[in-house]
C-alpha cells in the first residue's frame, strides 16, 4: 500500500510514519509513504495557498487551485489512481470499520487542510469526506496521521501476530476485554484467577465476560450492532442498569470480569 499526505506542513510526518509499527511495516515493504507540499503547486513567488473568503468572515480558506492542481498530478502517478480523502466536520464518522475498508485500497491520498477550511469546490476531488469527531482541530495533518495508523495496523503483517488485530477493541464490535501483567499481585490488587490458570477455554470465556462488561459499562451504544447469546444480553443489561445506579460492582476492575455464567 501507498499512502500519501497533501499539506503546507509535510515536515511533521516523518518522525511519526517512521517510528515503531508504520517504520516497521515501512522497512519490510508492507507499505509506503509520501508526504507532499501543496506549496509546490503554487505559482508565485509567496507560494500562497490561502486567501479571504467571499462574503466576508474570519480567517483565511485554503484556494482550490493549488489543491486541484496536486491532486491531479499526483494521481497521475503511478499504476493506480488513489483514494482521494478529505477532513471535514461534515464529513461521515471514521471507525474501525471504516479502517478495515481503507485497508484493503492500493493507495490513498489524505488533503490536509488548514486555516479556516478548504474552499467547497476542492471537495469535488474528494471520493470521501471524513470526521474523526465532533471537535475542532487545527490541521488535518494529525487526522491523517490517526487514519494512516489505524489502516497499516490491520494490513497482513504489519503487527506480527497475525490475531493482535482481531483481538483489539471494535475488531469484534466489542472493547477490548481487561489486560493484566506481572506481578500477578501488585499492592493487594490481583489479576484474576482464572488468567492464571492455564485453561484457554476459561481465559476465552472469560475475555469474551470481560469485553460485554466493559461495552456495557462504556459504551452500551456498540451492543446494539453485536451478535450476543441471550444470557450475553441479559449479563449487558445488569451492568448497565448497576452503572446507571452507580453499583460500584458494575466497575470491570472490582469486578474482575463479571458474573456471566461460562
Amino acid at each position: 500500500m501507498l499512502i500519501e499526505t497533501l499539506s503546507v506542513f509535510p515536515e511533521v510526518f516523518g518522525s511519526y510514519f517512521s517510528t515503531s509499527i508504520l517504520g516497521r511495516a515501512q522497512e519490510a515493504g508492507i507499505v509506503s509513504f509520501e508526504s507532499h507540499d501543496l506549496r509546490d503547486w503554487t505559482h508565485d513567488r509567496h507560494r500562497t495557498v490561502d486567501d479571504s473568503p467571499f462574503g466576508g468572515g474570519q480567517g483565511m480558506l485554503m484556494k482550490p487551485a493549488p489543491i486541484f492542481e496536486a491532486v491531479g498530478d499526483i494521481s497521475a502517478r503511478g499504476d493506480a489512481a488513489p483514494h482521494v480523502i478529505f477532513f471535514s466536520p461534515c464529513g461521515h464518522a471514521y471507525d474501525e470499520s471504516c479502517a478495515e475498508r481503507l485497508s484493503h485500497e492500493k493507495r490513498l491520498l489524505m488533503v490536509c487542510g488548514r486555516y479556516e477550511g478548504i474552499d467547497e469546490r476542492a471537495y469535488d476531488l474528494a471520493d470521501e469526506v471524513i470526521s474523526l469527531g465532533d471537535y475542532i482541530l487545527t490541521g488535518g495533518e494529525l487526522a491523517a496521521m490517526v487514519v494512516a495508523d489505524s489502516v497499516v495496523r490491520l494490513l497482513p503483517g504489519a503487527l506480527g501476530d497475525e490475531m493482535s488485530a482481531r483481538d483489539e477493541s471494535f475488531s469484534c464490535g466489542l472493547l477490548e476485554y481487561a489486560q493484566y501483567t506481572r506481578p500477578a499481585d501488585y499492592d493487594g490488587r490481583r489479576v484474576p484467577d482464572v488468567l492464571l490458570s492455564g485453561d484457554h477455554a476459561s481465559v476465552d470465556a472469560w475475555r469474551r465476560t470481560s469485553a460485554i462488561e466493559r461495552t456495557a459499562l462504556w459504551r452500551p451504544d456498540l451492543l446494539d450492532s453485536v451478535a450476543l447469546s441471550d444470557d450475553e444480553k441479559a449479563f449487558a443489561e445488569s451492568v448497565t442498569k448497576a452503572n446507571e445506579t452507580n453499583d460500584d460492582a458494575a466497575i470491570c476492575g472490582d469486578s474482575g470480569g463479571g458474573c456471566l455464567d461460562v
